[in-house]
């Protein structure tokens, strides 16, 4: 496919607020808003990485059992799950910068209280599983409104560009957050890197309350919660492209989580040596997520969500690989190939969203996104076991992987994935059940979590591998 030619590199960049203006004023997209959101991103993702290290120790130190990680763990997803739709519809209701610098505000207390406990040895474990869950109900909040404000920072031609590149902010972060916390647990102890995640937080929350709303128009009164849940509801199931989508990754990410949490480890120990090179395919497989969004920097697919679906194909290679089992420097290659074309896959999906989704409506629409990326997560990984002991451990890989396959496959045979078509223009779709780009026929452009990263970044909390989250 051909690319178009990149912008000017001395242009300022500065977005345009009216989407109606767009034709006649300059496509500048890094303006303030997504400078300060792509910067409090890297500083979020720094912290939490390490803390997502740092909180397995301080439940260990505290004389924990690996039940009790996963207990901590689970009361985050929980109140993820339990409140990310009721997120979404407050993120569009009110200005969503608001929101944010007080989820913001909620998980740097939580994560200090977290953080005084452990330093000063009298955490217990009702406390941490209390923290983590206010943690998780702070993040609900702030990832529909995150993705809703990124999403609505950038206009233009160069939208995919500016996606990818916060992607690669957010992705550098994590990489290095994860190797400076790991090298801070074992020096200073968990408490500390709690207390620098607690700072983060802060930071953060400083910046998000300078983004500018003023482009933004007003939200008119709504119905109530339920009337903005169902509005959004509709913006998803009207939209064939959109619900087939949520609905696959409501199964790839559970199956690659599974994978990936409880039968890598397993299979690194009995036939790979331990830890050591599990820890080096993970970190293949983020060198290959930064990898895969240095690519879309450059990239312009014009059809968008079929270059990104068929990029979803190679997630079915790591328990492949697994059930083989490959040996270690394969397995990396693996990791690296499949991180890679997610990331791909994640920018081509901000991508989608930033052309189709009227702007009053992508928070709710988000939430939805994340619910279905990480509803299934806990299923699947606590059924790993049990799946392992009824048919053994590489038919279930096995299994994994042919699934990935399926529903890759099913979700191409809906039109509208393969003909959605990347826009120039940011303009918002119609009512929900319209097609937007995809009956556009090309024409415009010749003048745009642990599986689907959420495209808010998971610096305040998941969707590893959008948040779909």
């Amino acid at each position: 496919m051909t690319r178009p030619p990149a912008p000017d590199a001395d242009s300022p960049p500065e977005p345009a607020r009216d989407p109606a203006a767009a034709g006649t004023a300059p496509r500048r997209w890094a303006g303030r808003n997504y400078t300060l959101l792509s910067l409090a991103a890297v500083i979020t993702n720094l912290g939490a990485s390490g803390a997502l290290i740092a909180s397995a120790f301080a439940v260990l130190e505290a004389g924990g059992s690996a039940t009790d990680v996963g207990l901590v763990a689970a009361a985050r997803t929980t109140a993820l799950i339990v409140f990310i739709l009721v997120g979404g519809a407050v993120a569009d209701r009110i200005p969503r910068h608001r929101v944010m610098v007080v989820a913001n505000t909620v998980n740097c207390t939580s994560q200090g209280i977290f953080a005084a406990l452990v330093i000063t040895g009298e955490a217990q474990l009702w406390q941490m599983v209390l923290l983590s869950a206010i943690g998780g109900t702070g993040h609900a909040f702030f990832a529909p409104a995150a993705e809703g404000m990124v999403l609505s920072s950038v206009t233009g031609e160069q939208a995919g560009r500016a996606f990818a590149l916060f992607r690669v902010g957010i992705n550098g972060a994590g990489i290095g957050g994860a190797a400076l916390g790991g090298a801070m647990v074992a020096g200073v102890g968990p408490g500390w890197v709690l207390a620098v995640d607690a700072g983060a937080f802060a930071v953060a929350a400083a910046l998000r309350a300078f983004l500018d709303v003023s482009g933004i128009p007003d939200r008119e009164p709504g119905d109530g919660i339920l009337a903005d849940l169902k509005v959004g509801w509709r913006e998803v199931t009207g939209r064939p492209w959109l619900w087939s989508i949520v609905l696959q990754f409501a199964v790839v990410n559970a199956v690659v989580a599974a994978a990936e949490a409880v039968y890598g480890p397993l299979v690194a120990r009995e036939h790979l040596g331990g830890a050591g090179p599990w820890g080096l395919a993970m970190g293949a497989f983020a060198a290959g997520t930064l990898a895969g969004a240095l690519v879309m920097t450059r990239w312009k697919p014009r059809r968008v969500l079929l270059a990104g679906v068929l990029c979803v194909f190679p997630l079915a290679l790591p328990p492949a690989a697994l059930a083989v089992p490959l040996p270690v420097a394969g397995l990396a290659g693996v990791m690296f190939v499949s991180g890679a074309c997610i990331e791909v896959f994640a920018v081509a999906w901000m991508m989608a969203l930033h052309q189709e989704i009227p702007e009053d409506k992508l928070s709710r629409v988000s939430s939805y996104d994340w619910l279905g990326s990480i509803a299934l997560i806990p299923v699947t990984t606590a059924l790993a076991g049990p799946m392992q002991d009824l048919v053994g451990r590489p038919a279930a890989l096995w299994g994994c992987a042919a699934l990935v396959v399926v529903l890759t496959a099913a979700v191409l045979c809906v039109p509208d994935v393969r003909q959605l078509r990347r826009r120039t223009e940011h303009a918002a779709a119609g009512p929900a059940g319209t097609r937007g780009a995809a009956d556009t026929g090309g024409a415009a452009e010749a003048a745009q979590p642990i599986v689907k990263a959420p495209s808010g970044g998971s610096g305040e909390g998941t969707a590893s591998a959008s948040p779909t989250g």
